[in-house]
Formats: C-alpha cells, sequence, structure tokens
C-alpha cells in the first residue's frame, strides 16, 4: 500500500474494485469523508453491494477481466491525452529506451518476445513454457545508464511500446471482453482519467478479487501502472489502496510468512544461486537505489538472529539459513499437492484452516489424510483439526474414514488476541500494539509461547551436537523470559540495537551497547547492529531519559497540524504515512500545486551540517535523503527502492513486463484480444485420481462463472465468526447468489435449494435470487454469473458444505496465488 487509508479524504476521485464498504467498514470510512469533500466514486465490480449503492458510478465486469478494463483506461488516458506529462517524462521509465528486439503480444498475437518450450515429459511436465527474458531490457549508454528520450517519441521507447501494447484496448474491445457497456465505461474513463496533473488525484483500491488469478499479480501491475501514468502515486489523495484480508495480513508478509522472503521482503537464499554469503550479496545487491544497503539489513539480521555465533568470520551463519532449491517450490498449492502425493510426513498448522479457506479444499483435506501427524494449533476444532470428520463430497470422494486415515493429529488450543500482548500491523503498515485483557484459560496457550517453548526444547535437544546442520538452531538467540516470551523484548529486536558502543565520525557515542537504534539508515554491516526486521527500524526507541519507547503503543489522534496521525502507533517506514512522497513535488522541488502541497525543497531550511541549508520539508516524512537536493545528482528519483529511481511501466515479471489480458484457466469464452487463451506460463499442477480436473473454454457442462467473496458478518474460513452465536444466526445458512435472469431459465426461485458443481465436486446451498447480479454480454452472447462466499464448514454452529471444494489447483507464474474469483460452474435446481 503506497498511502494511507486516512489520505483518501483527499482523493477527488476514489475508484474501489472490490466491496470494501462490506468487508473493510472502517477504511470504508475515509471514503465517506471523501465525498463529503465533493468526491466521486466509482465501483468496479460483478455485483451490486452497498459499496455501489453509495458510487456515483457502478461498473459491472465479468471476473477475470480487469486487465483489460485498466488497459482500457491505460489506452483511453493516452488517446485523450489525458496523462500527466510532466510526471511521467521525470518520474517513470517512460521514456528509458529498450532493445529493439522485444516485442509486445500487439506484435506477437498475445504472446511476448522469447517464449520457449521447456519441453514436456520432464520431471515436471506440466510446466511447458516459459520466457527467456533477454530482450526485455533497457538500451545503455557508454557509462551503463538507460538511454533516454524525453519527447517520448523513440518507437523504442517504453511510452511508445506501452501505447502499442495498450491499443487494443478500445471502448469496443472493453464492451466485448468485460462485458461493460461502451457509454459506462467512457463513462468512468472520463471521471478517473480526470485525476491527471497538479490539481487533482485520485486513488484505486483493491483485495482478493485482483490478486487470486492466474495473473493476479499483473493485475496489481495493472492498476499501478494507470496509477503512474495519471501522476497518482506519491501524492495526497492518490495512491494504490491494498485493503488486506485480515488484521495483520500486512505484518505477516513483513515478517516472511510468505515462502520466498525473509523479513523486510529480502529474498530467501535459493541453493545454486547463492551458495555463499558473498554470492548472495553480490547477486542480491543492486549498484544504484535504496537497496544498496542490503548488505546492512541482511547481516543485521543475521546478528539479530544467531547473535555472537554471528561471525565476519563464518559469513554471519549465512550458511545455516535454509536455501531454496527452486522458485517453482513451497508456496501454499506446491505444499498441498506434495502433501497429497505422499512426500511430506509432517506438518504443523498454525492459525490457518485449509480443509475450508484453501483452493481445492477437498484436496487439501485428503493430503492431510496422508500425513504421518498433524499438529493444529487454533482457537477452536477447525475442519482441519477433524478432517477426518469429513462428509462425502461428491462425485469422487465418500465421506472420510477415521480407520483408513494413518494421521495422528494432535490439537492444541490457541489464545486469540484479548490473550496476549503483541502488534498487529494493518493494511497501511501501521504497527499497533495491543495488552494482553485477560489470562488464557485452562492450558490454552499463545502462538509466541508455542514457538517459544518448542525452541526453546530443540535447544536442549541438540546441545553438544557437532553436526553442522544442528548449528543454526544451537546457535540461535532465543532468552525472551522464561515460559511467556516477553513480547516488547522480541520487539525490541525485531526493532535492532546497538551490539557495542557506535560512535560517529569524530569519537562521540551515538548509541551504547543495548540502545534501540532509531532509523535504518544506522545499520552497518560488520556485525556492530542487529535488526530482525530492516523496515521496522524506529518502532521502539529510548527517551531522553533512556527509558524504551514503544512507538507502536502511541494513541496520538489527528489534528489540524497533522492529519496523518504520525503519533499514532507506528507506520514503516520511519513511520512515514505516503510512500514515494518526493514525486509530490516537481522537478524543481516545489509542489505540484497549492491544493495538493505535501512534501516540498526548502532551500533556507537548515541543512545537513550547520554550514549548509536545504531540506525537504512538510506533512510527512520525506521518502527520500532529506538533504539531497532537487538539483542535484539522483534529485529527482523519487522511487529510491528501484535500482534506476523510477515508477515502472516497463517491470519483467514471469509472464511479461507490461500486463497483458488472458482469460482464465476456465473461461466461457474464447480470447478476443490474441490467439492466446490463457496466461502462457501459469502453473497448472497435474494431480492424480481426477484431484484437479479442469472445464474446457465454453464448456456446455460448466457455462457459468463463478465467483467467491466474503460477508460482512462472517470472517475468512469461519473459525472466528461460524462459532458465535450472534454471527452465526446473522447468515445461518450457505447460499448461492444468482440472478433473476438465470434463475427464470432454471425454474429456481428465492430459497430454493440448488447444486452447484464444477469438474472438482459439487456443493449444495440455498439459493439467493437478486438483482445484484446481471447477465453479461460477452462478444455478442448471453453470459451469466454466480457469487458463492466461501465462509461455511462443517464444524461449528452456522454449517454448510465447503465452497472452496469447487474450485482448482491453478495459480499465478510469480506467486501461485490461487484462481478463486473466475472459473467456471453449473448451477441446478435442488439437491442433484
Amino acid at each position: 500500500m503506497t498511502t494511507n487509508l486516512i489520505d483518501i479524504q483527499n482523493s477527488d476521485v476514489i475508484m474501489a474494485t472490490s466491496n470494501m464498504a462490506e468487508n473493510h467498514p472502517v477504511g470504508f470510512l475515509w471514503v465517506m469523508k471523501a465525498k463529503e469533500r465533493g468526491a466521486k466514486l466509482i465501483h468496479v465490480d460483478p455485483r451490486f453491494t452497498r459499496t455501489s449503492a453509495v458510487a456515483d458510478v457502478h461498473v459491472p465486469l465479468r471476473s477475470g477481466t480487469n486487465i483489460a478494463f485498466f488497459g482500457g483506461l491505460i489506452n483511453y488516458a493516452i488517446q485523450k491525452n489525458l496523462y500527466f506529462k510532466d510526471y511521467v517524462v521525470h518520474y517513470t521509465n517512460a521514456s528509458f529506451l529498450i532493445d529493439p528486439a522485444f516485442k509486445t503480444p500487439t506484435d506477437l498475437n498475445g504472446l511476448f518476445t522469447g517464449l520457449e518450450q521447456t519441453g514436456k515429459g520432464g520431471p515436471d511436465p506440466h510446466v511447458a513454457e516459459r520466457y527467456n527474458q533477454g530482450s526485455w531490457k533497457y538500451q545503455l549508454d557508454a557509462e551503463g545508464n538507460p538511454k533516454r528520450d524525453l519527447t517520448l517519441r523513440d518507437p523504442n521507447s517504453v511510452f511508445q511500446l506501452l501505447r502499442r501494447h495498450y491499443s487494443r484496448y478500445t471502448p469496443e474491445m472493453v464492451e466485448r471482453v468485460c462485458g461493460i457497456p461502451k457509454q459506462k465505461f467512457v463513462e468512468a474513463a472520463q471521471l478517473f482519467c480526470g485525476t491527471s496533473g497538479p490539481e487533482k488525484t485520485g486513488s484505486i483500491t483493491y483485495a482478493l478479487n485482483l490478486t487470486q488469478h492466474t495473473n493476479g499479480v499483473q493485475n496489481i501491475r495493472a492498476l499501478c501502472m494507470l496509477q503512474l501514468l495519471l501522476g497518482n502515486v506519491g501524492r495526497p489523495g492518490g495512491g494504490v489502496v491494498a485493503l488486506r484480508g485480515h488484521a495483520n495480513v500486512q505484518g505477516a508478509t513483513d515478517l516472511a510468512v510468505l515462502y520466498q522472503d525473509l523479513p523486510g521482503y529480502m529474498a530467501m537464499p535459493f541453493r545454486d544461486r547463492h551458495p555463499t554469503f558473498k554470492d548472495y550479496l553480490e547477486t542480491e545487491t543492486p549498484k544504484s537505489g535504496f537497496w544498496v544497503n542490503k548488505p546492512k539489513f541482511f547481516v543485521s539480521l543475521l546478528k539479530a538472529w544467531y547473535g555472537d555465533a554471528a561471525t565476519k568470520e563464518n559469513d554471519f551463519g549465512y550458511d545455516w539459513l535454509p536455501k531454496r532449491a527452486s522458485a517453482d517450490a513451497y508456496s501454499h498449492q506446491h505444499i498441498f499437492v506434495d502433501m497429497y502425493k505422499g512426500k511430506i510426513k509432517g506438518f504443523l498448522l498454525i492459525g490457518q484452516n485449509p480443509a475450508v479457506g484453501g483452493p481445492n479444499a477437498k484436496l487439501a483435506r485428503e493430503a492431510l489424510g496422508k500425513l504421518d501427524w498433524l499438529i493444529v494449533k487454533d482457537i477452536f476444532l477447525t475442519e482441519a483439526a477433524e478432517f477426518w470428520k469429513a462428509p462425502a463430497s461428491p462425485p469422487h470422494r465418500p465421506a472420510a474414514d477415521p480407520k483408513n486415515i494413518k494421521t495422528e493429529v494432535f490439537f492444541l488450543p490457541a489464545a486469540p488476541a484479548a490473550e496476549k500482548d503483541g502488534s498487529l500491523t494493518n493494511t497501511m503498515r501501521l504497527i499497533q500494539w495491543h495488552e494482553k485483557a485477560v489470562d488464557p484459560p485452562g492450558d490454552v496457550r499463545s502462538d509466541a509461547e508455542f514457538i517459544y517453548q518448542i525452541g526453546k526444547r530443540l535447544k536442549r535437544l541438540y546441545a553438544g551436537s557437532k553436526a553442522k546442520r544442528d548449528q543454526g538452531i544451537l546457535a540461535l538467540t532465543w532468552e525472551y523470559g522464561d515460559k511467556e516470551p516477553d513480547m516488547l523484548q522480541v520487539l525490541k529486536e525485531m526493532n535492532g540495537f546497538a551490539l557495542k558502543d557506535i560512535t560517529d565520525k569524530d569519537g562521540k557515542v551515538v548509541y551504547k551497547k543495548g540502545d534501540p537504534l532509531s532509523t535504518f539508515v544506522h545499520l552497518t554491516d560488520d556485525g556492530a547492529t542487529c535488526s530482525g526486521i530492516w523496515i521496522y527500524t524506529g518502532v521502539t526507541v529510548n527517551d531522553a531519559e533512556g527509558k524504551l519507547v514503544n512507538r507502536a503503543a502511541l494513541r496520538k489522534k489527528a489534528d489540524e497540524k497533522d492529519y496523518l496521525a504520525h503519533g499514532w502507533g507506528f507506520a514503516w517506514p520511519a513511520n512515514r504515512r505516503i510512500l514515494y512522497n518526493r514525486a509530490s513535488a516537481d522537478l524543481s522541488g516545489k509542489p505540484w500545486s497549492e491544493k495538493k502541497k505535501f512534501i516540498w525543497w526548502d532551500a533556507e531550511a537548515p541543512g545537513a551540517s550547520p554550514d549548509k541549508k536545504g531540506k525537504w520539508i512538510g506533512m510527512d516524512v520525506p521518502d527520500f535523503n532529506a538533504f539531497l537536493a532537487p538539483d542535484a545528482k539522483g534529485g529527482d528519483n523519487p522511487y529510491i527502492m528501484r535500482a534506476d529511481g523510477k515508477g515502472a511501466f516497463f517491470g519483467p515479471l514471469a509472464d511479461g513486463p507490461f500486463p497483458e489480458h488472458y482469460e482464465p484457466i476456465e473461461s466461457p469464452t474464447k480470447n478476443l484480444l490474441s490467439k492466446q487463451q490463457n496466461n502462457p506460463v501459469a502453473k497448472i499442477w497435474q494431480v492424480p485420481d481426477h484431484r484437479n480436473d479442469l472445464a474446457g473454454v465454453g464448456s456446455p457442462d460448466y457455462p457459468y462463472v463463478i465467483t467467491t467473496y466474503r460477508l460482512t458478518e462472517h470472517h475468512l474460513s469461519g473459525v472466528m465468526s461460524r462459532y458465535l452465536p450472534m454471527l452465526a444466526e446473522l447468515f445461518e445458512s450457505h447460499f448461492a447468489e444468482i440472478s433473476h435472469e438465470l434463475a427464470a431459465e432454471l425454474g429456481i426461485t428465492n430459497g430454493d435449494m440448488v447444486t452447484v458443481s464444477t469438474p472438482r465436486g459439487k456443493i449444495h446451498a440455498k439459493a439467493m435470487v437478486t438483482n445484484r447480479f446481471k447477465p453479461f454480454i460477452i462478444n455478442g452472447k448471453k453470459t451469466h454469473q454466480i457469487g458463492v462466499p466461501w465462509h461455511w464448514g462443517y464444524n461449528g454452529i452456522a454449517k454448510g458444505d465447503i465452497t472452496n471444494d469447487l474450485s482448482a489447483t491453478v495459480g499465478d507464474p510469480t506467486v501461485y496465488i490461487q484462481e478463486t474469483k473466475a472459473f467456471l460452474c453449473n448451477v441446478k435446481k435442488g439437491v442433484v
């Protein structure tokens, strides 16, 4: 998330692409604040919801066609000359020149240059294609810098390639692909593209509605590119608003719950690419941009984990880190396919319910039955804990028979948030501390205590071992208290502190040994500092008396002097509320306009030393060297985390440097934009026993589009809501939402039981016949879409069939997220 929810109130236009009013109602407060100030709201969603009800424009589109929609907006902005040219020229890579050998899908009928066959019949026959990215690069001058054309006219410039790439995405094509009437699309395009320029800004929100697709990463890239084109990043009222699925998704990803990352978004090493510490740093550290500091962050992380055992002589314990064998491994979907195939023997499941919440959930339940042992730690007995009680799931799966399941299951009751100290990092990167209200009852333990005690027992178990594989465990710094770890002590380690007295160039002590660091700028690569996650540095500091201050626990509300509430919690990095905010000023450092004034260069402000003047000042912590003048080298590079300092229109990913529309793996129509039907490098797992069968294009057996979604009254897989009587009563039964038009065709009335089926399975639910869905006209043909929430399971008070029994094991090629927001189904009246 590049911005802050509070700042949405400064938007002139907000484009919500999910049901924000119902799924993120607290954040939606700021959308309503913006509307009170005259802002317009566009809601892009297949379904009419409470968000649509307060929107100025509702744009219904067929699920799975978001890139066609965003591409249409990009094309519209370019063709109508509505892009923010000064911003685009100076703050993005639009002017950079690309290798002439590179071609776009406009030239190659849906493909980028370099698609290669990897060969079928090998160890992974379902991955048949990948891109050779040899031509996906800048042209360089004699000094190794990208060549540029500031007029944006060179045919090999990123801008002209962008223009050519999206020239196919006309309003007429958007209508044919997305089902959005041309007039409605133009209305939305005029409104949102009108936010371009010095005086206006617009924001775009997204959630899992855009991520859970086989081109999920490119969906987000597309909306980011639109925002760059309009000059809507780094400026008040602009930005990309990522709406997370629950209170600590951001914190979980920050701290490396994602398999490919170490804390602070540093890459987990590869076995073959990074065999040594030197190889890792040389490969992963760019020559420019803020990531040149990666060695400091990485060494400080190793020192936080391994303490005195991490020395320069042993590469700070680098050899103790696990190494990835492949990028195409270790995701949720990889794990459960491997588990089903018998490759995984034991599984520790903490705070997750894949038996309901994961894709192809029946595959997950059957996979759990192939383990030797399973440990589940949760606040209720979940379906994952009792997968061995699973009812029948037609057409292929009978009810689970415990006699035939070898898995030994251990259930450990967990403490919810009110029964433990800790922090939550919410969607706007805001770390907020919460204190324990009551002790957990009986044998209930916090997750932190469980992990802490396992670590202590492992260290005792391995004590005295000389085996190389055990040394990382033995070296762990693992003293946070006796039984329950002191979470403030953990937070201090995450923040980072001095491991010895640190002095400045004049010999003055800046930090005494043990002092918390106030900024990640002070991290070092010589072993003098530690930090468990560099982006959190500054969350704990010492006050003037040397007392530790937990800034995550601060609760100063916003006021007229500080509308972004910098005194409430701590937003990483550096308590900065809007990222890339150097872009809120023009090339000379002046605000683009008085109305959108945010960060600017004050040439008379005290400088970095008493003999110098000049500093960036304003309403936020500058996301930039505060003393780097706008006319200095690099002074025009707002995007400091990129090596070239520019926002990226051209950004190579596994499936292309520009987002291209491909149909979902299961689609009711052929791809109208090219001959390439699906993402050519999407991941489709081959699972035995018909556990991942797929419907063909335009399948007569599965003629309807299905999407899944959430309700205000329930939460995720239902573990935190289906067991609570009051919430269970609000939505006591499972349902499928269908249009009046489809209901009439099938003879279904409101409240009838219906059967929803896919090649993977069936569910039974009540029909909710509603005007919220309308048929789409796709390439001249009527196409129906239904919606089914996914909170239900066979445990708890409110019970129902498991929606994710319908979804497939397919994934995005970059992060392998599932495609559960657009696939095919059939609907029949009654329990079939």
